[in-house]
């Protein structure tokens, strides 16, 4: 793609983080047994449990986010059973059925402001669930999409009294973190206060948005439910015969803290653009920026601008909607605001 061409579509368009691509190199030398039975693999393990401050955590590396929240959902899963989850979800929006195929089970979609869950909502859709009644679906799992897609996020507090009315109800609880960095970076917490600490019981790790080459992993807290994730990898068709690559690239990611300040500057990134397109009369911005996403309300005339300069972004309903990457250029933020100025002026 030309450099004249500046791409706010999303933070997976970016390419993969230096220190990655050496990972990658170093773990092409030589030999490493399949399927993740290597080296690297128990590496990568070993450095997500210091990461996580979890001895018991289990860790296994796949290629895709879909397949990670495929594969979470289908550990907790019982066939004639609800994955409980806000209406706009990931996993109930955009993965074309991935995780009812995986799962057997039914997605339950709720309503909740801030595009999130909320507990005394969730608390009163699972008094009415008809636990015991055959002829209904057995909530099983709750999901928490964690930032939202909509860049809106949990607090702790939230979190954790969301996992307390799911675990009082029998329901385990997964995490989608595509974004799981950016959300780290923005309420300055340890990942094991976003995950076990918060009740959280599994969690889908998303890395490829942050500078990896499609590597994510699934995390799980309970060696139980991690006995039960190989054959359903297996099963789905998510084992990776070189599954040394993802895990070189997930154990380096971890090493140090340039995962976290490259969410850092990407949230920053995206703060900063919103503060100057906020200042533009006619503009709208469409709730609070707290990750490294925005949603504009432009005028049709911006809107014309913009498709007719060198940006890429997505337009989603009435909005439109701009992520920024750690690497964004500055010259394309500016170009973009002066454009939207130029074509309202």
């Amino acid at each position: 793609m030309s450099a004249e061409v500046y791409d706010f579509r999303s933070d997976n368009v970016g390419g993969v983080a230096p220190e990655l691509l050496e990972a990658l190199l170093a773990a092409n030398r030589g030999t490493a047994a399949p399927y993740g039975d290597d080296d690297f693999t128990h590496a990568m393990t070993a450095r997500f449990r210091h990461a996580f401050e979890h001895d018991g955590l289990v860790a296994f590396p796949l290629a895709t986010g879909t397949g990670a929240n495929a594969v979470a959902l289908a550990s907790l899963a019982n066939p004639y059973g609800a994955i409980y989850c806000h209406e706009t979800a990931h996993i109930n929006v955009y993965e074309c059925g991935a995780p009812e195929l995986f799962t057997g089970a039914k997605l339950v979609g709720l309503a909740g402001d801030g595009y999130k869950l909320h507990a005394a909502a969730l608390d009163a859709a699972l008094a009415l669930a008809g636990r015991g009644n055959a002829t209904r679906v057995q909530p099983f799992a709750l999901n928490l999409t964690q930032p939202t897609d909509f860049g809106t996020l949990y607090s702790i507090d939230e979190l954790t009294h969301l996992s307390e009315v799911a675990h009082r109800h029998g329901l385990l609880v997964h995490l989608d973190g595509a974004r799981f960095a950016n959300a780290i970076a923005a309420l300055g917490c340890s990942p094991a206060e976003m995950t076990w600490r918060a009740g959280i019981d599994v969690v889908s790790f998303g890395a490829t948005k942050n500078g990896a080459m499609n590597a994510e992993a699934v995390l799980v807290f309970d060696p139980a439910v991690a006995a039960r994730v190989p054959f359903l990898m297996k099963r789905g068709g998510q084992v990776v015969s070189k599954a040394r690559f993802l895990s070189a690239q997930l154990e380096r990611y971890l090493a140090d803290d340039r995962w976290l300040e490259r969410a850092r500057r990407s949230n920053a990134n995206a703060a900063r653009l919103a503060q100057r397109l906020q200042a533009i009369r006619g503009v709208e911005l469409s709730g609070k920026v707290e990750i490294n996403m925005l949603f504009a309300r432009l005028p049709d005339a911006a809107v014309a601008a913009l498709d007719c300069g060198p940006f890429r972004y997505y337009k989603l309903g009435l909005d439109q909607r701009f992520v920024c990457r750690h690497d964004q250029e500055p010259a394309g933020m500016d170009l973009l605001v002066t454009t939207i100025e130029g074509a309202l002026a």
